[in-house]
């Protein structure tokens, strides 16, 4: 199934991408500690190796990713340097995101000055069977008291506990940077309600091949 044709900037000529190739680029992106050749991601998101390596040539080929040889294999990347590649991702995020409308109407008040606002773990997949919401906030410094007081106030009208875990951008970068588990393992599933462009610039900052 072919999606919509995005305007590559590089090259001045329209892209069009594949599902699977949007799955492609959203687990580069969130998996960003990761290390993935064509067989690696051909796993992740179920097509044949041969079909992986087809699409990953052709991002490459569009400067969408990069690719880098470690021993015989060759990762690969999202091309976080480029605008283009960095308005792509936000774009996929925002898509996935309306996917989950629901909580975006539920914690739209928690989102300005910049803030990222992302729902991860079991309300994800079955909100039915989670016994609580798992929300993460990326914030200025000085909105903690904020953050934690709009909660609190929702918690009162939502029938299950919302687990909160408030970061300054800089608490949060530190802990990527640090490898943090709990942090990266929350980076890998989680969907970004608000703040896509902010988190993929922080994204960038973390990055490399």
């Amino acid at each position: 199934m072919i999606t919509k044709s995005y305007y590559n900037l590089i090259n001045h000529k329209m892209v069009q991408f594949t599902d699977n190739e949007k799955k492609a680029l959203l687990t580069l992106f969130k998996d960003f500690t990761g290390y993935y050749n064509a067989n690696s991601l051909s796993k992740e998101i179920g097509i044949s190796r041969i079909g992986a390596m087809k699409f990953l040539k052709k991002l490459e080929n569009n400067k969408i990713i990069v690719g880098k040889k470690i021993g015989k294999s060759i990762i690969y990347k999202n091309n976080l340097t480029d605008d283009y590649v960095r308005n792509l991702i936000s774009f996929l995020l925002s898509d996935e995101a309306n996917n989950f409308k629901r909580w975006k109407d539920e914690f739209r008040e928690l989102f300005k000055n910049k803030r990222v606002i992302m729902l991860y773990g079991s309300a994800i997949i079955d909100y039915s069977i989670a016994k609580d919401i798992d929300l993460m906030v990326i914030r200025e410094e000085k909105d903690s008291d904020e953050i934690q007081k709009i909660v609190y106030e929702k918690q009162k009208i939502l029938p299950k506990k919302v687990h909160l875990i408030s970061l300054s951008t800089e608490e949060f970068l530190k802990n990527l940077i640090n490898k943090q588990k709990a942090t990266i393992d929350i980076t890998k599933k989680a969907i970004i309600l608000y703040g896509q462009e902010n988190y993929v610039e922080i994204i960038k900052n973390v990055t490399n091949i």
